[in-house]
């Protein structure tokens, strides 16, 4: 729970860094400047903490999901920029937390996880709360 917490506040973070970041810009350059950054930060992070030397255990259903997530983020960096780019922060950032839906629906459909009252019900007030929040 705590590093959700944490994953929550950063993801703040770089919506209100990137609004002012993507101002007067184009957004493709934005997102490639934060993709460098995080690319060195993650490998930093992994070398110092000696995690590096695994990399040659990965087998290949790893690398082609990990390649795949990759695609995904870059292209969801691209369109989130985008959006960052053309509108208030504050009504992008509630419609890509629409991605929270999505993993719950997704989660359940293809990964076979447990999928019980709660869920939908807190899916549907995270949905009304995004659409809500983005039209005001």
């Amino acid at each position: 729970m705590g590093w959700a917490l944490l994953s929550a506040v950063f993801a703040a973070a770089t919506a209100l860094l990137a609004k002012v970041g993507v101002s007067g810009i184009d957004s493709n350059l934005a997102t490639a400047i934060r993709t460098t950054v995080v690319f060195v930060f993650a490998w930093a992070v992994a070398i110092a903490l000696e995690k590096h030397n695994a990399i040659a255990m990965i087998g290949r259903r790893s690398w082609v999901f990990l390649i795949l997530s990759g695609l995904c983020t870059g292209l969801s960096w691209i369109c989130y920029f985008r959006a960052l780019q053309l509108g208030p922060a504050s009504s992008v950032a509630p419609i890509d937390k629409l991605s929270v839906v999505l993993v719950i629906v997704c989660a359940w459909l293809f990964l076979g996880e447990h999928l019980n009252a709660m869920k939908v019900i807190g899916g549907s007030l995270i949905t009304i709360g995004a659409i809500v929040i983005a039209l005001a």
